[in-house]
C-alpha cells in the first residue's frame, strides 16, 4: 500500500493536523516607492515575520508588470534573508516553468536551498495568461508542454541530482544537478483555476493555493477535483487560503489607513490584462478564467463591494478569526492560512502593524 504523503510541519497531540500561518506579498510598484524601497521593506518585514512565529513567507514570481509586481527573482531575496532568520520557511509562488530552463532552475533552487539551510518550498506552474502575449517569445500554445516537460526535468533533477530526459523542447543526456539541495524531498506547490491544475496537485500529493481575490464558490469544484485526486493517490489535501486583511479595533480607521491600497491592489491585479492574448487562442490553450473578463472589472470596484464581498478581510482580530473558523468549516483539507499584509504600496509600518496583530491575536487562537 501507498505511503501517504504528508507536509513536514507535523500534528497536534491529539492527531489533528496544525494550522500554518504565512504571508504572502505581489510585491507591487505602487504609492509612489522606488523599486529599491519595495526590496528594503520586504526584507525588513521577512525578518519580522520570521521573529513573529510566521511558518512561511512566499513571494509570486513575475516579470514585465511592475504595478502588479516587481517580484522577478524571489529565490534572490530568500538568500538575502537566510543569515537574517532561523525558522521561517521560503516559498516561490510561482516558477514559470514554460519560460525558464529548468536545469537552470534545479541547480538555483538547490543554491536557495543551501543559503536557507534548507527551508526552500517549490511552487510551480504555467503563470499568469498574460505572461504569454500574442507578441511574446514563447507562444500561449506552447505553455502547457513546456511545463510538462519543464516540471519532468526540475522533479527529477531535484530529487536524483542527474537528469535524462528527451522531449519536444528540451533534451537533456546524463545531466549532472550542481549542486544538490540539503532537502532529500523537496515540498511542491502549484495553484491557479483550472481544473488540470487542481488533479494534477492531488495526484502527485502537492500543496495547492486557492487564489486571492476569488470567492470560494467560484472554485468549490476544483477543490473538490483536488480532494478527489488527493484520496485516490493516497495523499493528505494541504489548501493554502490567501487573503488581504486589514485590521483595527475601529472601522473608520481601518478606512482610512486601508482604502487606497486595497483600490490600487486590485488596479495592480487588473493592470497586465491589457497584455492577455487573443480569447480564442486562451481558451484552446486552457487559459479559459482569463477570457471571462473577471479582472479587468477589480479595478472599478468600491471600497464597500471590496470589503462586503470578502474579496478583502477588514475587522477586529476576533472577526478575523471568526472568518477564519467559517474559512476552515467550508474548505475540507485547509491547512495553512496566508495573509496579504504588504500590498498596493502599503507603508512599511502599516504591513508591521498588520503583522503583529497576526502574531499575537490570531496565530495563538489556531496553534
Amino acid at each position: 500500500m501507498k505511503q501517504k504523503n504528508t507536509n513536514i510541519y507535523g500534528r497536534h497531540a491529539k492527531g489533528s493536523r496544525m494550522m500554518k500561518f504565512g504571508l504572502y506579498s505581489e510585491m507591487q510598484l505602487s504609492n509612489g516607492k522606488t523599486e529599491k524601497q519595495v526590496y528594503d521593506e520586504v526584507i525588513k518585514q521577512i525578518i519580522h515575520a520570521d521573529q513573529a512565529g510566521f511558518d512561511v513567507y512566499s513571494l509570486i514570481d513575475h516579470h514585465h508588470f511592475s504595478k502588479f509586481s516587481v517580484s522577478a527573482n524571489p529565490l534572490a531575496v530568500y538568500a538575502a534573508v537566510a543569515h537574517q532568520t532561523r525558522h521561517i520557511r521560503f516559498r516561490t509562488a510561482l516558477h514559470i516553468l514554460p519560460q525558464v530552463n529548468p536545469l537552470r532552475m534545479a541547480g538555483e533552487i538547490a543554491v536557495a536551498d543551501i543559503l536557507t539551510d534548507g527551508r526552500i518550498e517549490v511552487g510551480v506552474g504555467r503563470g499568469h495568461a498574460w505572461v504569454f502575449p500574442d507578441e511574446g517569445i514563447v507562444p500561449i500554445e506552447e505553455a502547457k508542454p513546456r511545463f510538462e516537460e519543464a516540471l519532468a526535468i526540475l522533479e527529477q533533477g531535484l530529487s536524483e541530482g542527474r537528469v535524462n530526459f528527451q522531449g519536444e523542447f528540451f533534451t537533456a543526456k546524463d545531466v549532472d544537478i550542481v549542486p544538490k539541495p540539503l532537502q532529500k524531498k523537496m515540498p511542491y506547490y502549484t495553484g491557479g483555476t483550472s481544473n488540470r491544475t487542481y488533479e494534477q496537485a492531488g495526484m502527485k500529493g502537492w500543496g495547492i493555493f486557492v487564489p486571492p481575490l476569488l470567492p470560494l464558490e467560484n472554485l468549490k469544484e476544483q477543490l473538490n477535483i483536488y480532494r478527489d485526486a488527493c484520496h485516490k493517490y493516497g495523499n493528505e489535501p494541504q489548501v493554502v487560503w490567501l487573503h488581504a486583511v486589514y485590521m483595527d479595533d475601529d472601522a473608520a480607521q481601518i478606512r482610512k489607513e486601508s482604502e487606497k491600497h486595497f483600490k490600487n491592489f486590485l488596479a495592480g491585479n487588473s493592470a497586465p490584462t491589457v497584455k492577455l492574448p487573443n480569447k480564442d487562442r486562451m481558451i484552446n490553450a486552457g487559459f479559459n478564467f482569463y477570457a471571462k473578463g473577471i479582472l479587468e472589472k477589480l479595478a472599478d470596484m468600491t471600497y464597500e463591494q471590496i470589503t462586503e464581498g470578502d474579496v478583502v478581510w477588514i475587522g477586529t482580530p476576533e472577526e478575523i478569526c471568526e472568518k477564519i473558523e467559517r474559512v476552515k468549516r467550508e474548505v475540507e483539507g485547509l491547512t495553512e492560512i496566508d495573509f496579504l499584509t504588504n500590498y498596493g504600496g502599503m507603508d512599511h509600518w502599516k504591513v508591521i502593524k498588520q503583522q503583529e496583530l497576526i502574531s499575537k491575536h490570531i496565530i495563538p487562537n489556531f496553534k
